[in-house]
């Protein structure tokens, strides 16, 4: 069914803002999703400030390139949706890839971070990520641990010193006595 011209540049104008608002767009195939499987997929991003949405492949593109965006002509091929992760990216990923596994239908074909290109594979290591929390710990564990192995070497000298000291010291004791 063919859409006016009107209607496009309006579709257009909505994916551009997205587009531009968005921490990270996902790019799948939803082909033989029913109504009722989208609409479930909707309700399941919108706590994280995902949004889900189906978009002829021409008006994807043409709003790539007018907001300065890589054009992915090899990832808009055939029935393409769009996912747009305003909120908790690692959420809206999490919820997109289960969503993949319960359906097997929905396709994850890659998608765009910033303006950074990534493919499925990159999709799954950011949807595997540890919380933020963790990596932050993980991250102050890594730098403490060299710091509190030199304390520990230093401690292990000072002992070691302070033994020969304490050696000595017991040795001129019997030499005067």
């Amino acid at each position: 069914m063919a859409i006016s011209k009107e209607k496009k540049q309006q579709v257009v104008a909505e994916l551009k803002e997205m587009l531009t608002g968005s921490k990270a767009v996902i790019i799948s195939d939803y082909r033989g999703l029913t109504a009722g499987q989208m609409a479930e997929l909707r309700n399941k991003l919108r706590p994280f400030e995902g949004r889900f949405l189906v978009a002829k492949n021409t008006l994807i593109l043409r709003s790539l390139q007018e907001v300065g965006l890589p054009a992915l002509e090899e990832m808009l091929r055939g029935p393409t949706a769009l996912s747009f992760c305003f909120g908790d990216l690692r959420q809206t990923l999490q919820v997109m890839q289960e969503f993949a596994k319960e359906t097997e239908l929905l396709r994850i074909k890659g998608g765009l971070l910033g303006e950074r290109v990534m493919n499925v594979k990159d999709v799954q290591v950011l949807a595997e990520l540890p919380e933020i929390e963790v990596l932050q710990a993980q991250t102050l564990a890594s730098v403490q641990s060299p710091i509190s192995g030199f304390v520990g070497l230093l401690d292990g000298a000072l002992h070691g010193l302070l033994y020969v000291l304490n050696a000595r010291a017991e040795q001129m004791g019997e030499a005067a006595a």
